[in-house]
């Protein structure tokens, strides 16, 4: 099925091609690009996905995030997405390779709470991403609360209020 290897390995201009096909030139614009806005993607969490001829079917990209509290404390937390697969291998397993892959790598001594905007009912059941901690949280654009999701092994240290954003470390 696929094979997974570490998205450092791949041209960034395909990358963005693979990225532009499965969402199209205007995915720039998404409230996603903007809560990770002047960050460079975690290269040990980041993968890409080769069909069985060896070409570039999706990839995943994880980024360095912050949720900052109303006391103006910021809390690390890693974003995860986009996973992009090309649409003509969609419902094929690579994006849940490509899930399995970017999650199993964090490491699980000190785990960070990983958010990410997508569908809650793919990622809800097949890897315990939930709403139910996001309700307070606010995004630098528009977003369908519904979507905004978090997995974490200890929800309370999530903080009830905050903004979404780049973490500046």
């Amino acid at each position: 099925m696929a094979t997974i290897i570490p998205l450092a390995d791949v041209d960034p201009a395909m990358i963005d091609d693979l990225l532009d096909a499965a969402f199209e030139p205007e995915r720039r614009g998404r409230t996603a690009y903007k809560v990770r806005e002047g960050t460079t993607w975690l290269e040990g969490l980041s993968f890409a996905a080769l069909d069985e001829n060896e070409l570039l079917a999706g990839t995943i990209q994880c980024w360095p995030v912050a949720l900052t509290d109303p006391d103006g404390r910021d809390h690390p937390m890693i974003m995860v997405g986009p996973v992009a697969v090309l649409p003509g291998l969609q419902s094929k397993g690579f994006g849940q390779a490509l899930m399995t892959a970017a999650l199993t790598a964090i490491d699980p001594r000190a785990p960070l709470p990983q958010v990410m905007i997508g569908d809650p009912e793919y990622y809800g059941r097949f890897f315990n991403f939930t709403a139910d901690h996001t309700g307070g949280w606010a995004l630098p654009g528009p977003f369908d609360p519904r979507r905004l999701l978090c997995r974490t092994a200890n929800p309370a240290v999530l903080p009830r209020d905050g903004t979404l954003g780049p973490w500046r470390r």
